[in-house]
Parts: C-alpha cells; sequence; structure tokens
C-alpha cells in the first residue's frame, strides 16, 4: 500500500476557455460528503448522467477520466477525438480521447454544462487497484476556478460557498490567511525549507493529490541536495509509467505561522520528471499530509486559502516501515461459519424452550484479495524473503480480507519495532514470513 500514491502533470495542448462550475441554488453553500483514503479525497461527481468517484486533486488542469469499464452504467461522450498524453513516469505518450460539452453536476446544484473531458483507454491505468474503492479519474482546476471550496477534513465534507461575505468574519477571526498564485492553472505557495542546515525559499505546487508531504526536485534548483541518508524507493505511478527516486528526511518546513520538522521528503529522479512543465522558479510540491493536519479554503478567484489547524496538526510524520505496497487484487469467495439468531422458540412440555442443537452454517462471501506490487530492495520484508507477486493470507494471524488497505497501510507505519507476521501464497504454495518494521533514516 502506498503512502503517495499518484501525481499527474499533462501535456496537452488545448483552449482553456471553459467556464468551469457555477451555483445552481439558492442554498449558500453546498456540503459535499467525501472519502478520504490516505489522505486523499474523493468526491461523487454526475458525468453524463451517470455518477462517478473521481479524485480531487488541485496539481491537475484537466479532468481526465479512466476505469470506466468498472462502471455497471455506460458513459456516453460528445465531439470526441484523439489525442497523446504525457507526463510523470518514465514511458511514451498515451493514447487517450478529447470530449467536450459534457454536463458535470453535484447534487444538482453545482453544474459545469460544458466541461472538457480526456478519457484514457489504457484498461491497465488502473488506481482503484492501489486505492481499494473505484475511482473513475481525477478533477482539477475547474472545479476550483469559480468558488471558494473549504475541505474539512475530520468531518469529511467538502464544502462549497457561494458568497465570500458570508464566511469573512470567520475566516479574519479564525483562520490564518496565505496568499498563493495560479499560474498555468495550478495553485503555488511560498514556503522556506531547512535541508542538509542550509535554508531554501521555496515555491512550491499545492497538491492535495499527492499524498506526501513534501517533493522537491534537485535538478532544479543548486541548493537543493539531496541528504546522504536516503534510500530508493518507489514512488507512485504518473501518466506514463512508474516513478522512482529516493526518500530522505527535511529539517524543517514553513509557511507563514507554522512550522514542521523532521519531515519526510521524496526526490523523485531526473527521467521521472524530465517531460513535467515545470513553471518559472518552481522546486517542488507540497502534498496531502501536509494540507490534511488543517482545515482549509482555497479561493482561485483572489489567489487566496485560509488556514486553521485540526485534530491532525500534531501528528508524527510516519512512514512505511516494512518495505512493501499492497494492491487490491480482486475479489475472492470465502466460506465462513456464521451464528445464526432467531426469534422463533418453541415451549416444552416441561415449560422449558427449545432451541437448534446446530445454531451455525457456512455461507458465502465475495471478500477482498490483495497482492503484493512492490518491494523496497534491502527493506525489512525483502530481506525476510517476500517477493513480488505473492498473494497475502494474513496479517499477525488475522486474515487478510478482514483488512483495508487503508488499515494494512496505517500497521504498517504504526511503530518501530513491531514485529509483522505476514502469511503468503505463491504458486499455490503457503509460506510464512517474518520480520521488524524499522526506519532506516
Amino acid at each position: 500500500m502506498r503512502h503517495i500514491i499518484f501525481i499527474y502533470f499533462l501535456a496537452i495542448f488545448s483552449i482553456f476557455g471553459q467556464d468551469g462550475f457555477k451555483y445552481n441554488s439558492k442554498k449558500r453553500k453546498i456540503v459535499v460528503p467525501i472519502k478520504i483514503i490516505d489522505n486523499l479525497i474523493f468526491v461523487p461527481i454526475n458525468v453524463n448522467g451517470v455518477e462517478l468517484n473521481l479524485l480531487l486533486d488541485t496539481g491537475v488542469e484537466e479532468t481526465i477520466l479512466f476505469s470506466l469499464e468498472e462502471q455497471e452504467e455506460e458513459v456516453s461522450f460528445k465531439n470526441v477525438e484523439t489525442i497523446k498524453l504525457k507526463g510523470l513516469g518514465k514511458a511514451d505518450y498515451i493514447e487517450a480521447l478529447k470530449s467536450t460539452n459534457n454536463p458535470l453536476k453535484i447534487n444538482n446544484s453545482f453544474i459545469d454544462n460544458n466541461h472538457e473531458l480526456y478519457i484514457i483507454l489504457d484498461q491497465k491505468f488502473n488506481i482503484s487497484s492501489h486505492i481499494g474503492i473505484p475511482v473513475n479519474g481525477i478533477i482539477g482546476y475547474k472545479f476550483f476556478k469559480n468558488s471558494i471550496v473549504e475541505i474539512n477534513y475530520i468531518k469529511k465534507k467538502l464544502i462549497i460557498h457561494r458568497d465570500y461575505s458570508k464566511i469573512q468574519k470567520k475566516l479574519i477571526k479564525r483562520y490564518s490567511k496565505i496568499e498563493i498564485s495560479i499560474e498555468k492553472n495550478k495553485p503555488y505557495i511560498t514556503t522556506k525549507l531547512s535541508l542538509n542546515n542550509n535554508e531554501i525559499k521555496a515555491k512550491l505546487l499545492l497538491d492535495i493529490g499527492n499524498a506526501d508531504a513534501i517533493w522537491l526536485f534537485d535538478a532544479n534548483n543548486n541548493n537543493i541536495e539531496i541528504p546522504e541518508n536516503n534510500f530508493d524507493d518507489y514512488l507512485g505511478r504518473g501518466f506514463s509509467g512508474e516513478i522512482y527516486g529516493k526518500r530522505a528526511k527535511l529539517d524543517v518546513l514553513k509557511f507563514n505561522e507554522y512550522e514542521f520538522k523532521n519531515l519526510y521528503v521524496a526526490f523523485p529522479d531526473s527521467v521521472s520528471v524530465q517531460s513535467a512543465k515545470m513553471v518559472k522558479n518552481r522546486v517542488g510540491s507540497v502534498g496531502a499530509e501536509i494540507t490534511r493536519r488543517f482545515s482549509i479554503f482555497i479561493d482561485y478567484t483572489k489567489e487566496i486559502i485560509y488556514l486553521k489547524k485540526n485534530l491532525n496538526y500534531y501528528n508524527p510524520f510516519n512512514f512505511n516501515m516494512s518495505g512493501l505496497d499492497f494492491q487490491h487484487d480482486g475479489l475472492q469467495w470465502v466460506q465462513e461459519m456464521v451464528y445464526l439468531q432467531t426469534n422463533k422458540s418453541q415451549a416444552s412440555g416441561y415449560g422449558g424452550i427449545e432451541i437448534s442443537l446446530n445454531p451455525y452454517k457456512y455461507k458465502f462471501e465475495l471478500k477482498p484479495k490483495y497482492s503484493i506490487f512492490n518491494v523496497r530492495k534491502g527493506s525489512p520484508a525483502a530481506l525476510s524473503g517476500i517477493k513480488k507477486g505473492d498473494i497475502l493470507l494474513t496479517i499477525n494471524g488475522k486474515k487478510a480480507y478482514y483488512f483495508t488497505l487503508q488499515e494494512i497501510s496505517a500497521l504498517l507505519k504504526s511503530e518501530e519495532n513491531k514485529q509483522i507476521v505476514l502469511e503468503i501464497e505463491r504458486n499455490s504454495q503457503v509460506y510464512k514470513f517474518s520480520f521488524f518494521l524499522k526506519n532506516i533514516i
């Protein structure tokens, strides 16, 4: 399971003339329940009459759809043409479709009737298996461009505000105001970093679609050097393939009155980012491992965000200390014995109650199946003998299908020196492996 999931950059030649979402309601705010998994935000949005589950991401300009074959209802598109996309990763361009004039809606209250979509055709491009829930795409700039969007990570709510005057007093009194810049339809924030005892003024993309805390591009700034104490790691997947790089510790991240110390930083390798088109002076990204620690208002129109500490603020910066990354590998039929409770009873001739002598029965249920899609070299799991492709059967004696991917991720980040015992299946044989979580930096 990944702490960082997916980061996307598009190199598409298109005209950004769409109007974006607008209010279609007299309500002063629209409240949308959201799902938050590994810091990432998933929003239900109706696309051409079919409700899809989209990742909300300030790091993308366009709305991108994929994994539509998982939908029970077929989604139709208008004005379709073939294009090519290129982004982070080592592979070449991938083929996609561009479609215009699509209606997108949230609760019939927040609507864009002329939305431009990009549909990835490759069925292998599927992030659902890494998240553990169906994910049909990503939405970015056009969702934010016309409104004030509030993200409440604790209550798992997205609130779209219609009128700034209705919340102005609250923001001034309770929140910190931070200026951002919207460049090429993405938000940027100026921070101060302390790395290798060197303080750096850093312009970072504010990217809530990146589950990590910080990404830095060392080739873009002579002051940024990867610390000697680092390790190679798989960072995620972009449009153009797998993203690899190094992980290390960042001494300090500061913006306004907020300061974070001793946090993890990722350095994607130069091959993975060579096709990403950077705005001037950008040196990296600040991601959702930081933003999840705040209640946050995002206002693209005024180029401002408002922050207030939430219950996550003082949580430690943890890391997957096992070296394992899991993925959802479909469903399996599981036979389980269950206890049957019945309201029916019958009085016996002796004034007692007659009950069944066998109140148990077997039932079959579909349960998630997990496999290992990456093993970090030199990690505790790798040294124990676990390999990519192994099927997970049990975790510390408990059946794997009782866990969600998020629960597995939390366990592997829980505490150093914690023992993890995994039972796995490999080539139809069952093996047991044991290792201890270890923080190597």
